[in-house]
Order: structure tokens, then C-alpha cells, then sequence
């Protein structure tokens, strides 16, 4: 069979967390894959002059002629995505990553070949669920002839790839627009994201355990009934960004966010981690994890359960300082408040019962005392259990 060479633009596509999608739900994940290669995928393709190389379990190449044409197809693509994922619950979501290289290839038949082909195939590796990274090949034949934001973000390491690929990742601007002045509300407890950890060992293999590390952390956040912890899904598409914390805290809907970095030397690894008040921007606390690499999951599962303790007793104290700071306009809480403190510095059950008591109703008249609520939680409740009251 005969080999020629020819100038290409390569966009590759998977979906983002397969394998746990299938465990879940094999047969009913395989029918939404299905559809969405009839309903989406191929038409869209298609409109755009591309051509289907070749298909895996949950991912696709496509060969277009033009650069052009490739990058308008991804993006499209990804724009009809939340909206086939209405009503889905969000560890059930079908999201894709798109990279897109052009490059020289091997043309052998119908298959391709060659480096222009392995790039994008890591390009779309590095991309996040729902993103659109682009090589910088790509970059400098499209960035003037398309309305689309190009985030520049560096020279990347690529496994088997010689020199590093400065990559880009593209967003349609009116959505970008969008993103940034969209402000979900707090909910009623108290919330937090789990953020990527930065991968600073210079190894792409090691994303996998920094991105292993956070999951551990969120299933252990979860634990804590009182807190409301975000989806990885939905801190995830923050990955590689530089992030402001307000901003985020704004668009998850969140009060406190927790990020840190991962660096691999040798057979050790260290694990920052710090806790961030998202409205001010303050750091509530901040810890470093050493350890060594020869067991990886127990290491994660050792700084999961750590920082998740350290964490609850963190975090209740800053609700309880942020509570402390409301006051009430209802004269008759505020009363109710007044007859118990009287009674707050008492070690008897009858007096600890009878302040509780007052609290309580203060509290009834007005759920966002702050006061009331501080009290309570700091002096009453711990004395109460210890009574066995």
C-alpha cells in the first residue's frame, strides 16, 4: 500500500471520565454515545467538510482540510453540549475534550499517520471536560480569522513528542463573557470547591496523580454532612487556569475554595493544599504533605483524610466568626437573645437547658442571627452533649 505525505488539520475527541460513565451505566452510556455521534457529531462534522478517520470506544479522529473549518467544528460542538446535558445529573454527563494540531501527516490508505497526528492527540489529553485546546500551528493560522478568545497557556511537555507544544485554549467570547458575570447564590450550609492541584513536577505522567489527589479529597469533604462540597466536574473546568478566587467563588456559588500543588522528586512527593475565603481572597489555613510514591493510593487516601480533618474544625470556626457578624432587626429576637446570656456562663442543666431554650426561639424569629447562632454553637451545644442533654 502505497504512503504519501500531505498537510493536515487533525482534531481529536474523547470523553471526558469514560470509564466511570461506563461503570455506572454501561448500556445506557453506549446509547447517548450513540446518539450523540447521529445527532451532533456527524452532521456537524460533516457541515464542516471534515472526514472521520478512524473511531475508538469514546473517542474520534477527524482529518479537515481546512484549520478554519476544524476549529469552527469544535466549537460548535461544544456549544450544544450543556444543552443535550439539560436535566442530566452531573456525574452523568457526557463531556468531551477536543484538541486540534495541523501538521504534517502519513496518509496510508484511509488512516493517518505521524506527528502531526500524535500531537493532537495529546493536545486534546491536556484539555478539560466541555474545552477546546489548540496547538500553536493551529493558533497562528486562525487567530485573525476568527472571532474566537485564544488563552495562551505555555509551552507544554508532551510524552513522546520531542520538543514542547505551546498550546492555547479557544472560547467563543460571548460564553466567555458569560462566565465571568454569572453569579450562582450560596447555598443554605456551608460550601466549597476542591480546585485541580497544580502539577509542578514537570512530568505530564504525574497529572494523574495530582487529579487523583483532588478526587480523594472531595470524596472526603463529602462526608462532612454539614458541608456542601461542588462536583468535580464543575471545579475541574477551572484546570490549568490561573483562577481568581472571588471570581470563582462567584461562579460556583461557593464560600470557601481549597487549592494547592503537587511536585515530584524522586521516589517523594509534596502535596500543598490551602483554604481560601472566596469573597475576601483570605487564606484560612495552609498545611504541606511529604511522602513517598512506592504506595500512591495509600499517600492519597493519608493526605485526603488529613486535609479533610483539618479542614472541618477550619471551616466551623469561620462560620462561627462570619455568623458572629450578623445582627438581627427583630427587637423581639435580639430580647430573647439579651434574658439568655445570663445564663451562657452556667455549668448547671437546668440554666444550660433554659438558655438553649431562648436561642432556639431567638433564633426561630430570625434563622440569620448571627449572635444567636455563634452562642450556640460554641458554648451550648458541646456542653449539652457532654450532659449527655
Amino acid at each position: 500500500m502505497s504512503r504519501t505525505r500531505r498537510l493536515a488539520a487533525i482534531l481529536a475527541a474523547d470523553v471526558a471520565a469514560y470509564s466511570r460513565l461506563m461503570g455506572a451505566d454501561e448500556e445506557g452510556t453506549l446509547e447517548r454515545l450513540k446518539a450523540l455521534r447521529h445527532e451532533l457529531l456527524d452532521p456537524k462534522i460533516a457541515e464542516h467538510h471534515g472526514r472521520i478517520v478512524k473511531t475508538t470506544g469514546d473517542g474520534l479522529l477527524v482529518e479537515f482540510a481546512s484549520v478554519v473549518d476544524a476549529v469552527r467544528c469544535a466549537i460548535e460542538v461544544q456549544q450544544a453540549m450543556p444543552e443535550r446535558n439539560t436535566g442530566v445529573a452531573a456525574d452523568s454527563r457526557i463531556e468531551l475534550r477536543i484538541g486540534i494540531n495541523l501538521g504534517d501527516v502519513i496518509v496510508e490508505g484511509d488512516d493517518l499517520y505521524g506527528d502531526g497526528v500524535n500531537i493532537a492527540a495529546r493536545v486534546e489529553a491536556l484539555a478539560d471536560a466541555g474545552g477546546v485546546f489548540v496547538s500553536n500551528t493551529v493558533h497562528d493560522h486562525v487567530r485573525d480569522r476568527l472571532p474566537f478568545v485564544f488563552e495562551d497557556l505555555g509551552e507544554q511537555q508532551v510524552k513522546n513528542i520531542a520538543r514542547p507544544v505551546r498550546v492555547y485554549r479557544v472560547r467563543d467570547p460571548d460564553a466567555a463573557k458569560g462566565a465571568a458575570t454569572r453569579a450562582l447564590p450560596l447555598p443554605g450550609k456551608p460550601s466549597i470547591a476542591v480546585l485541580p492541584f497544580e502539577n509542578l513536577s514537570g512530568d505530564p505522567e504525574q497529572e494523574y496523580f495530582a487529579d487523583g489527589m483532588v478526587e480523594e479529597i472531595i470524596t472526603a469533604l463529602s462526608r462532612v454532612r454539614w458541608l456542601f462540597v461542588i462536583a468535580r466536574n464543575s471545579s475541574f473546568t477551572y484546570k490549568r487556569q490561573s483562577v481568581d478566587a472571588r471570581q470563582v467563588g462567584r461562579e460556583l456559588g461557593v464560600r470557601y475554595l481549597l487549592e494547592g500543588s503537587v511536585r515530584k522528586a524522586g521516589g517523594r512527593v509534596r502535596i500543598t493544599a490551602q483554604l481560601i475565603e472566596a469573597e475576601t481572597g483570605a487564606h484560612l489555613w495552609a498545611e504541606r504533605f511529604d511522602g513517598s510514591l512506592e504506595d500512591v493510593f495509600e499517600l492519597q487516601d493519608q493526605v485526603a483524610i488529613s486535609v479533610a480533618g483539618v479542614i472541618e474544625p477550619t471551616l466551623q470556626a469561620a462560620e462561627i466568626r462570619r455568623s458572629a457578624q450578623g445582627p438581627t432587626i427583630d427587637l423581639t429576637a435580639y430580647d430573647l437573645y439579651l434574658r439568655a446570656l445570663p445564663y451562657s456562663i452556667s455549668w448547671e442543666k437546668d440554666r444550660i437547658a433554659l438558655a438553649l431554650d431562648l436561642l432556639r426561639r431567638a433564633i426561630d424569629r430570625d434563622p440569620q442571627y448571627g449572635p444567636a447562632l455563634a452562642d450556640g454553637r460554641m458554648s451550648f451545644l458541646p456542653r449539652q452533649r457532654w450532659m449527655g442533654g
